[in-house]
Parts: C-alpha cells; sequence; structure tokens
C-alpha cells in the first residue's frame, strides 16, 4: 500500500480541468510548485490523468492528485480508471463527486474505500449544506464545499457560507479538512475566504483563464499565507 501524504492547513487547490493541456499544464505545474516552496502554503494540483507522471517528475513542492478514479479491482475495466494505475504515477490523492464528474453516495463510499486501500488522499466535492454532512459520514480526508451554481462564475462565497460550510463538516467529524471555493477569481476573494474561517480555498478558471497564469497563481497563495497568519495572531 502507498503511504498516505500528509496536506495541513491553509493550503490550496488548483484544479485547470480542460482548460489547458500539454506543456500548458507542466508550466502552470512548476508556477505551483514555486509559489508553494515561496509562501510554505500546501497546493493540491489536480491534474489530468494523462499528466500526472509528467507533472509528479517536474515538481517537488505541490501534492499531484487525479481527478477522478473508478472503484475497480485490477482486471477488466476498459477506460476506467485503476486506482492503483494513479499510485503506479505518482499520484498522491484523487479529486471525486465534482459537479462535472458526479457518482452516486455509494459509488462514492466504495471508491473512497478503494483510495484507501492504495494510500491516495481523497478530497470529495459536495455542493450543499446536507450533502456535505452527509459526505462527512464517509470519513474523506478533505471536503470541498461549493455550491455548483458558483463554479466559473467569478462570483465567490460569502463569509456566511465558509463559516456554516465548515461548521457542519466538522460537526460530524473534526479531523476532516474544509475547503471552500466556488467562483475564486483572484487574490482577494482567496483573503475573504480564508479569513472567513475555512481552511482552504481553489481556483480553476480563475486561475487557467488569467493572462498571466503564473502571476495569478502567485497573488492567490500569497493571499493565502497572508489571511491565514492574520486569523492566527
Amino acid at each position: 500500500m502507498n503511504a498516505k501524504c500528509t496536506i495541513k492547513a491553509p493550503f490550496f487547490e488548483i484544479g485547470p480541468k480542460s482548460y489547458l493541456y500539454g506543456d500548458q499544464i507542466l508550466e502552470l505545474a512548476k508556477a505551483a510548485d514555486a509559489a508553494s516552496e515561496k509562501y510554505g502554503v500546501d497546493i493540491i494540483f489536480t491534474c489530468p490523468v494523462v499528466d500526472i507522471r509528467r507533472v509528479k517528475e517536474n515538481t517537488k513542492h505541490i501534492h499531484v492528485f487525479a481527478p477522478h478514479m473508478d472503484p475497480i479491482p485490477v482486471g477488466r475495466g476498459l477506460a476506467d480508471i485503476l486506482p492503483e494505475s494513479l499510485v503506479a504515477a505518482g499520484a498522491e490523492g484523487v479529486m471525486l463527486n465534482h459537479v462535472e464528474k458526479p457518482v452516486t453516495f455509494e459509488v462514492l463510499a466504495e471508491t473512497i474505500k478503494r483510495a484507501e486501500e492504495v494510500g491516495l488522499l481523497t478530497i470529495v466535492c459536495a455542493d450543499s449544506m446536507a450533502d456535505a454532512t452527509k459526505i462527512a459520514t464517509l470519513a474523506p480526508d478533505i471536503i470541498v464545499a461549493e455550491p455548483s451554481e458558483l463554479i466559473g462564475t467569478g462570483v465567490s462565497v460569502g463569509p456566511e457560507y465558509v463559516e456554516a460550510a465548515t461548521k457542519c463538516v466538522k460537526s460530524v467529524n473534526d479531523k476532516i479538512l474544509v475547503l471552500t471555493a466556488a467562483g475564486i477569481a483572484n487574490g482577494t476573494d482567496v483573503y475573504n475566504t480564508i479569513i472567513a474561517g475555512a481552511d482552504a480555498t481553489g481556483s480553476s478558471s480563475g486561475v487557467a483563464k488569467a493572462a498571466d497564469r503564473a502571476a495569478m497563481v502567485d497573488e492567490m497563495i500569497a493571499a493565502v499565507r497572508k489571511a491565514w497568519d492574520e486569523r492566527h495572531k
């Protein structure tokens, strides 16, 4: 079994989805790697499956996650994503149940179990308070609490949502880290989310569609560090 990596708050998740491909993915990963080292902030880089090995071999500080996997055993499964293959490629974790790749609760429970078996961390998406509370009973490592209607809009959640989402997850299992996101477009959005009490936040289109992606990564990770340090003075 693969030994699990450790993610600590504050942290940030970057998920380029299919906005970028090829060398663009690697360039963004390297920018994230530099920002992680510069600011001392853990970064989860949710990478297209085909780029996992390349990104892992060319970075030192970021945590490379897969965007999905299937709870299949070694054997049959054409075009399914085998947990063991993700570990072999260098993935440290996997994102599950994103609004763009949803699974049933039963499949989610089975997939989290398979991830545990092979030593992959799990970051699981929930698009409502009720959903987050139910998913917390499965004890994933991280829950992403983000209203699906705000994803990709550039409109971020407010402090009341951050506080409520964090509280509802921690009330079930206080060991679960809570990432509150959706609509994170710049460093100000990042700062406001972390200062409101989130363990983490993240961005996809806000980074991938920025005119200068490396500069935006630096801006956002600097904001994570600033807000977290101010919260813990």
